[in-house]
Order: structure tokens, then sequence, then C-alpha cells
């Protein structure tokens, strides 16, 4: 497994149509296939680290028979780019926010709802491959985009981060904060009562730095390893949208593989999602106390911070916006026990 090739966006843009263009690289005279896996995230960050997990343990599953070269930090693409790559076989895997996903297939957005899940178990029971909602959520986006979902692990709770201390939605009016470019999201941004500012997130430090945004919302493993507490003061704990970072594999490169393969894929997938998941819930609240060590004002309910006043008004926007759309899939999403 190579964690950081030196392969360029620019370079694998330039080659275009030729030998870079499949998703998969025969090794001259090795019987090992080679899968390239792009991302967006630092090293540092375990959604980062969960692709070299993943590497290495496929490494392993499939005895050396599959390597997978892991390229961090955007030198692929952007969001938008990377779920476009896997799409169109440019690489073979990738990994996503759902509302992003919703770009290839626009009901894979649903899963990144604000206040969905019960609790970390039921969403990590909603986006399990084998469960009925991912199931049929799977096969659209098999049908509509050609890429499958492999595993999807638990990414943390997003939080609002701010450069002021923020109770309510009305302290947000008027207050630019990043949003993932994606409807979900800057949904959420403006039910919080914010100007919701879609920028990508290779460009977030630079926002917040020279103030193109006051404030973003990620979970706080996020918050930590980018270190965006050197740029955001406050740290709300609004915990408005559990997420699962869905890890993808176009379907041409696997419908490639051969059956002792596609098992290998399979173990790899469940132990990386097992693990990822695990280090971040060992991990939340040591980060959160972590922030506050560095400086940062963390605000939760025993503070003030108006956790049903948040809900109620980013539940109605999503309501009026998606819920005709997707109401049928959250029925499926509330079922789940």
């Amino acid at each position: 497994m190579l964690k950081s090739q030196g392969l360029t966006r620019r370079t694998l843009l330039a080659t275009g149509a030729g030998a870079l263009a499949a998703p998969f690289l025969a090794r001259p005279g090795l019987a090992a296939t080679t899968l390239r896996y792009g991302h967006n995230n630092e090293v540092a960050s375990v959604a980062g680290a969960q692709a070299d997990w993943f590497a290495e343990a496929l490494g392993q599953t499939s005895g050396g028979d599959i390597n997978v070269q892991v390229f961090p930090n955007s030198q692929l693409g952007k969001l938008q780019e990377l779920a476009e790559a896997v799409s169109l076989g440019t690489i073979a895997f990738s990994h996503n926010t759902a509302g992003a996903l919703g770009s290839l297939y626009q009901p894979f957005a649903a899963l990144d709802t604000p206040y969905l899940y019960r609790d970390v178990d039921h969403l990590m029971k909603v986006t399990d491959v084998e469960s009925p909602v991912m199931q049929e959520l799977n096969e659209g986006l098999i049908a509509a985009a050609n890429v499958r979902v492999i595993y999807a692990h638990y990414f943390g709770r997003r939080n609002l981060t701010c450069n002021k201390a923020v109770m309510s939605p009305e302290d947000l009016a008027g207050t630019k904060i990043r949003a993932v470019p994606f409807p979900i999201y800057t949904t959420a941004v403006e039910g919080m009562g914010a100007v919701a500012v879609p920028v990508d997130w290779s460009e977030v430090p630079t926002a917040l730095a020279t103030g193109v945004v006051q404030g973003q919302e990620n979970p706080v493993n996020v918050v930590l390893n980018v270190k965006l507490y050197e740029v955001q003061s406050h740290l709300m704990l609004t915990g408005h949208m559990s997420n699962a970072e869905v890890v993808v594999m176009n379907e041409d490169a696997w419908q490639g593989l051969d059956a002792k393969q596609k098992d290998a894929v399979r173990e790899a997938s469940e132990q990386t999602r097992q693990k990822a998941t695990k280090a971040i819930l060992d991990n939340e609240e040591a980060e959160t106390q972590k922030l506050r060590d560095l400086g940062m004002t963390v605000i939760g309910a025993e503070d003030g911070l108006q956790l049903d006043a948040f809900r109620a008004s980013v539940s109605k926007l999503v309501d009026e916006r998606f819920g005709a759309e997707y109401g049928d899939l959250y029925s499926k999403i509330a079922a789940v026990a």
C-alpha cells in the first residue's frame, strides 16, 4: 500500500483517456491489481486515516492480490470531482458525505438530513450495506452512476464553530457560515439561522482566515485535526447532524474482481468500518476537551445553548424543502430497529 503517490490531480486530468483512465492499473510482471483511492481529508484525521487502514486491510485479506494507492488532501480533485471520478472510473475508490453522493443519485442525500437518527447505533444500522434502506439506495446509485457503496463508518456529530458565542438561531442572523456545497447542508445552515455560503472543504481554512465566512460546522475530530481552533474562538455543541462517511467503489472495478477478491473487499470493508467508528466514538469527548485546552470556548446545553430552538428551526426548513421528496424514505429510516 502506497499512502501518498506522486500522481497529482493535474497529471490525472492531463492524462485523460490514456493509461490512467481505467480505475485500476495492472502491475507489469505481477499478478496484483492496483486500485486508486482518492479523498479530500488530511491523513491525521480519522476520515483520512481510515482510507489507509482500508488499503492495508485489503492487502491482507486479498493475500497481496489487491494493492490500493491512496491519494489524500484533494490531490485528485475536490468533493464533487472525486464523486464524479469514481462514477467515470478514473479512480476506483473514494469517500464522501451522503449529501455529496446525492449529486450522483439524489435520494442518497436524505441520509444526511439533520436530526434524522435516534442515536449513533441507529445511524450505523441504517448505513450498514446490508440494511434494507442502504440496499435500496445502493441499487439506485449503481444504476444511476455506476457507483456502489462498500461501507460507511461513523463520522461524528456535526457542531457549529464561530468567532462569537451563539445560543440560538437568532444569534446567527446575517452571519456567513460555510456549508458543504450540497442542498441538504445549505438547508441545515440556513435552518440554524445563518447565511449559508457553499465552500469546498479544500478552501475552508482560507475562507475562515480571510473572513469570507465567519464559521463552519463539522465534527470535533475535524476541528481539532485541521486546527480550526486557530481561526475560530467558539465551539457550539449543536450536534445538528450525525454523519456516516460513505466509502464508494466504481461498479466496473467491482465487477472486474473475482469472487475471492470481492470477499476480500467485503472483509476489509467491515474491519475498517468497525475500526474507524470506534476511533471516532472513543475520541469525541477527549477531543472536545482538548479543544477547550487549546483555548476554544465550548458551549453546550448546560451553558444556555438552545438545542430545542435549533432543532425546531432546522426541522421546519427541512420539512418545507425535502418532506415531500424524502418522506417515504424518512419513514423507512425511522422503521430500522
